[in-house]
């Protein structure tokens, strides 16, 4: 049994037009993936149009590899502001812009005359705070001594406690004083804050820089370094894209500088903050990657290819020559057809989805299978056959179970083949609901079961237009998968060397709209 008969021709060709398409040229090159079908008769009551010209393509067996690209700028993952505590003059500077350095190495000296000041005053005022302390004490025991023979007063007693204490009080400040003076020795000396290489050198020999922490303004900065064995790369993906992405997805990334040679790397995160330019919405994407080779420098502009999926081989036809149900009315108006002699049966997914589920499974094995080939009859000859999976669907039914399931479950249910079009149909009629006896178009809980409405890139349900030999267009439903805008996969529905219709998109968006004004102009007569 053919797939074709759920998007069926009612009752077959128009009277009178059975011999209606014939191919204009007698033979074709054998690499040639298009052709041109004419339609050579006059317009009738069948809708068919004069002079219709139809591009086919073949299907064929090729490899796809879905990408996302993006343009961004290299920057070092970690970029540090060298800054000095103290303020001075600058008397000896050791390295410069592009040099290599580890952690620790002496970058910088300033003039310490003034902290050095500050160290001696300090260590004068700790010297007098332990003299002064010490009388404290012996002062305060020579008290208590005469405070117990009753020789001076109680009030007496405790001026002298309270000098103790102010003078145990100046002793720590003084200590603490020397320690600060000690660390600001050390301040002038500047010291590399870890290993890398100095990007930017922003003062010279003899210029007077002012402190990092005593001044407002932030201080002088001196260097500006960076590691240069991690590199990002920070681009800005339209949010239509950036739903694909996901961090560890793996990136190839490319210079103007080496323009022979492409750099691994990987997401490392999607900011969470859109940026809207131009009325454009992005989303800033980080991508890192591994420059111990010291190829990369920062602010080279960079060229991001993101790995979204790949098939090694697989059937795949141009992306205009598939459409979706609700675009087939305007697609056959495209192609010269009566658009009222159709009739779809959202039903027929149903076994192709499970076709699909199968053969993406076998895709994403270890090992590549055998594309898909036409039997002898047409027919699809990967999978079940389609005739007992028809026939098992009434029992199926009679089977389906009563407990009410998600429809994320029953989604999931219809790809893995566990219960057929049928019991799905069943299930959503005791569920209620558009797709039920609720309400809503028929069937369509049936296609977003089958993953029509959750945008899942793998079960996609989608109609073709299949000439034939003879030039009999076939419409039949299908199921795509991965797209790279010139090509979209087929799961299931369209064997290789098949020939398919090509729609343009303007001409489909021209005919939509088209028939949009018309049904507004027929509910709004006056």
């Amino acid at each position: 049994m053919r797939l074709t008969n759920a998007v069926r021709s009612a009752q077959g060709p128009p009277r009178g037009r059975t011999e209606c398409w014939r191919w204009r040229a007698p033979a074709l090159l054998p690499l040639v993936a298009t052709a041109t079908l004419q339609a050579a008769c006059a317009r009738d009551e069948t809708g068919v149009a004069d002079g219709v010209t139809v591009q086919l393509a073949a299907a064929e067996v090729r490899p796809m590899r879905i990408t996302a690209e993006a343009d961004g700028e290299l920057e070092p993952v970690l970029r540090v502001e060298v800054k000095s505590k103290a303020s001075g003059e600058i008397l000896e500077l050791f390295v410069d812009s592009g040099d290599e350095v580890e952690e620790g190495t002496i970058l910088a000296k300033v003039d310490p005359r003034d902290v050095q000041n500050g160290h001696d005053q300090a260590r004068a005022d700790l010297d007098v705070a332990e003299a002064r302390i010490k009388n404290a004490r012996a002062q305060l025991e020579r008290n208590r001594q005469l405070l117990e023979r009753e020789v001076i007063t109680t009030q007496a007693f405790e001026v002298t406690e309270l000098e103790y204490a102010n003078a145990q009080a100046a002793l720590v400040r003084a200590t603490t004083n020397l320690e600060l003076a000690q660390l600001r020795l050390t301040d002038v000396t500047i010291r590399a804050p870890l290993d890398g290489t100095i990007l930017e050198k922003h003062v010279e020999y003899g210029q007077v820089i002012q402190s990092a922490t005593q001044n407002v303004s932030g201080g002088t900065t001196l260097f500006v370094m960076a590691n240069l064995d991690d590199m990002r790369v920070r681009m800005l993906v339209d949010e239509v894209d950036v739903g694909k992405l996901a961090a560890g997805l793996e990136a190839t990334v490319t210079v103007e500088a080496f323009r022979d040679r492409t750099f691994s790397g990987e997401i490392e995160k999607i900011e969470p903050q859109a940026l809207v330019q131009q009325n454009v919405t992005m989303f800033p994407v980080i991508v890192r990657l591994d420059n111990r080779a010291g190829l990369l420098k920062p602010g080279m502009n960079a060229g991001v290819e993101v790995l979204i999926d790949e098939r090694g081989e697989t059937l795949a036809v141009p992306s205009n020559a598939v459409v979706q149900a609700q675009e087939v009315a305007a697609a056959a108006e495209v192609l010269g057809l009566d658009p009222e002699a159709f009739a779809i049966d959202y039903g027929a997914w149903g076994p192709l989805m499970q076709d699909a589920a199968r053969r993406a499974r076998e895709l994403a094995g270890d090992g590549e299978p055998d594309p898909p080939t036409k039997g002898e009859d047409g027919g699809q000859r990967e999978g079940a056959d389609n005739d007992s999976t028809e026939a098992g669907g009434a029992q199926d039914a009679a089977d389906a179970p009563s407990a009410p399931f998600d429809r994320s479950e029953i989604r999931a249910k219809i790809q893995s083949g566990e219960i057929s079009m049928d019991s799905a149909r069943a299930l959503f009629r005791a569920m209620g609901g558009p797709g039920g006896r609720g309400g809503g178009r028929p069937g369509s809980q049936v296609v977003a079961a089958t993953g029509a409405s959750t945008g899942d890139p793998a079960y996609r349900p989608a109609v073709g237009f299949v000439v034939d030999s003879a030039g009999t267009i076939d419409v039949r439903p299908l199921v795509i998968g991965l797209s790279d805008w010139d090509y979209v996969e087929i799961l299931a529905g369209v064997q290789v060397g098949e020939d398919l219709a090509l729609v343009g998109p303007a001409q489909l968006q021209a005919r939509q709209q088209e028939r949009i004004r018309r049904i507004q102009q027929r509910m709004r007569p006056f």
